[in-house]
């Protein structure tokens, strides 16, 4: 079984005597299940039924594991705040057949998840979640927070391609600055224990994508690597992009020392911003570079596990109005440290911690006016956040509850932080999950600072703040999943750009209303491993939203309604397999359309209109060598994800894939 992640497994019933190396364990009448710690790599006998369910976060692993009957996991105590609950939003085993290039591609059939685009192949995009702003998103690499504190805009410009992207989960329920409607986790993690594997492909547009990753493991010693170049001409005038990733994690395990994990990366990347930020304007463009780094420490002494980590985040950016004539350009620094205890004894597991983050940024306009400027910047702003946290869980047979309590300490006084959540498991396979917790988010330097000719700062913003509950069943038997969530978020001192004529008809950075989200999802599938059909995957996802303000916000109300997705998946001909996704999203909202380019005095307003995306790939596989053919788009669909700025039509590729190793 090479599927290893976090997530609540469903364990095999074993006969009691049946002549197997661990067929005493059957005669134990209790429900267990074999894993694996990464730390390690020793096999943990895990007296529950869903030993990874409250995990955030994976290592990665250092031997696969080839076993029928038992079901494996490399997944560790989180050292997150508190985690309520997981929702999956890509599995790399289960979707690497769907016609999927990028993360955004594949984030954009999870019901949970609305990705908006600006561009094709993912030149620019953001992560909105449940009805929350890009803002409003926590995203974290294998655990470590890199959100960044400028602009959701580049939270998650990540250098990871698909390829080493093992899966991503929506993790609920952590409490205190950042995380105000959820957080993403990225994980990542070698397909082979030692391979090497060689990516070429092309297509429309002038479209090329080339990748190179390898994973080696010995003994104790894991590294990753990877590093890609993906281009393209552009579908319309100005949307040519070019994107370099490279990317490395190590893992080690060093015995008494403790085990350590390390991951660094680089991005570098361009695109000609057609509309993107201003409709009307067809001759912007930008270009962004991030280098990240963290290293993190484990240690397990008897009944005590100890943690630390620390992290750094560098990011640059220029955005000209005109493209070859620079107008913003901004230097941010996020740099974090992180510190937690475990102790597992009769009544729980207590856990205590805390953490730190220090953002700064220079800029050419975000920040306070420097006495001196250094180089291009002109203004600057620095700020320090940390929570302080407790928390204890209890698990009996069929029941687990967790509570935790704590302080957000921020720049703008200290906040109350806690979350309280319990799971029942009536029958085999069965889960039922209930939480409640508060949550923040400090407003970026762009909402603080930010001025235009159109736009007007703030100064006196606070952070907004939030209570969410709650609900999940999940049910799995054999071939068949099934999963439904509902939730319910009451939100204050929401932060928007409102319209304000009093202003001289300028967008201001204002926080005057509150703003309640209910939603519902529902996923469910079936999957098999041998036969013609492979898999189906049906999802659906529901947003409303009440806010208590009249008054005309930027993007607030722009939230995906409905959102339905349908994912086949057929093998035939032995080698052959053809994957299609269909999806149909009804985005609320409406915004202000410029019929004529470069002419913003002509302006009519026009509501987002429902629309059908179709996808597909055929692909052929023998041996080390796999050939596809993609179609994004294949029914020529006319759409938008904002602000009337059109995405690409059909858009056709094909590749090849080369993996050596074992």
């Amino acid at each position: 079984m090479e599927n290893i992640q976090a997530k609540r497994l469903s364990v095999t019933h074993w006969r009691r005597w049946n002549r197997k190396g661990w067929s005493v364990f059957a005669s134990l009448r209790r429900c267990w299940a074999i894993g694996v710690l990464s730390a390690g790599m020793s096999i943990l006998l895990l007296a529950t039924q869903g030993a990874s369910a409250q995990t955030a976060d994976t290592t990665a692993v250092l031997k696969t594991l080839r076993i029928r009957e038992v079901g494996v996991t490399g997944s560790q105590t989180a050292p997150a705040r508190n985690a309520q609950s997981h929702t999956p939003l890509f599995d790399r085993k289960a979707q690497a057949p769907a016609p999927v290039q990028t993360l955004e591609a594949a984030l954009r059939l999870a019901p949970s998840v609305d990705v908006r685009e600006r561009g094709g192949k993912g030149a620019q995009a953001d992560i909105f979640i449940r009805g929350g702003s890009f803002d409003q998103t926590m995203v974290l690499l294998n655990g470590i927070d890199f959100t960044d504190a400028r602009t959701g805009h580049q939270s998650h410009a990540l250098p990871v391609d698909l390829d080493c992207i093992s899966a991503v989960e929506l993790i609920d329920g952590v409490p205190g600055v950042g995380a105000y409607a959820g957080a993403v986790n990225i994980r990542t993690a070698p397909l082979r224990p030692t391979y090497l594997r060689l990516e070429a492909s092309g297509g429309q547009y002038g479209y090329g994508y080339g990748n190179l990753s390898g994973a080696v493991s010995a003994g104790r010693f894991s590294v990753l690597g990877a590093a890609s170049y993906r281009r393209s001409d552009g579908y319309r005038h100005n949307t040519d992009f070019s994107n370099y990733n490279a990317f490395v994690r190590a893992t080690c395990d060093g015995g008494r020392v403790g085990f350590f994990d390390l991951q660094a990366g680089w991005q570098d990347r361009d695109f000609g911003s057609n509309g993107f930020y201003a409709a009307y304007n067809p001759d912007q463009w930008e270009h962004t570079a991030t280098a990240l780094a963290s290293l993190r420490w484990l240690k397990t002494a008897g009944r005590f596990s100890l943690g630390a980590a620390a992290s750094y985040r560098k990011n640059f950016d220029r955005y000209d109005w005109t493209r070859g004539t620079a107008m913003n350009r901004h230097n941010t620094d996020n740099a974090g440290a992180k510190l937690w205890a475990d102790c597992d004894w009769a009544a729980g597991v207590t856990s205590v911690g805390g953490d730190w983050a220090f953002n700064h940024i220079y800029s050419t306009n975000l920040g306070q006016p420097l006495a001196h400027p250094e180089g291009h910047y002109t203004h600057a702003k620095a700020r320090h956040t940390g929570n302080l946290w407790l928390r204890h869980a209890k698990r009996w047979q069929r029941f687990d509850a967790a509570a935790s309590a704590g302080v957000s300490l921020t720049p703008y006084g200290t906040s109350a932080l806690w979350s309280l959540s319990a799971g029942y498991a009536p029958a085999a396979g069965l889960r039922l999950e209930a939480g409640t917790w508060q949550s923040m988010r400090l407003p970026t330097f762009t909402d603080l600072y930010y001025t235009s000719p159109a736009q007007i700062n703030n100064l006196d913003l606070v952070p907004e703040h939030a209570v969410t509950y709650c609900f999940g069943i999940d049910y799995l038997k054999r071939c068949w999943n099934i999963s439904a969530q509902a939730y319910y978020r009451s939100g204050r001192d929401i932060i928007d750009w409102v319209w304000r004529e009093d202003m001289g008809g300028k967008w201001h950075s204002e926080q005057t209303s509150r703003l309640d989200t209910f939603g519902a999802e529902l996923a469910g599938g079936y999957a098999v491993s041998e036969g013609f059909l492979r898999r189906v995957t049906l999802s659906y996802g529901y947003i409303t939203t009440d806010r208590n303000a009249d008054v005309i916000a930027k993007s607030a109300m722009d939230f995906m309604r409905h959102k339905a997705a349908l994912a086949v998946e057929v093998r035939f001909l032995r080698r052959m397999s053809l994957a299609l996704t269909g999806s149909v999203y009804d985005r609320n909202g409406s915004y202000t359309h410029y019929p004529e380019p470069g002419n913003a005095s002509l302006t009519e307003e026009r509501g987002y209109k429902p629309y059908f995306l179709l996808d597909g790939r055929l692909q052929w596989e023998k041996g080390l060598c796999r050939l596809y053919v993609d179609a994004t788009n294949i029914t020529d669909t006319r759409y938008c994800d904002i602000g009337g700025i059109r995405l690409p039509g059909v858009w056709c590729t094909g590749g090849v894939v080369l993996t050596i190793g074992r």
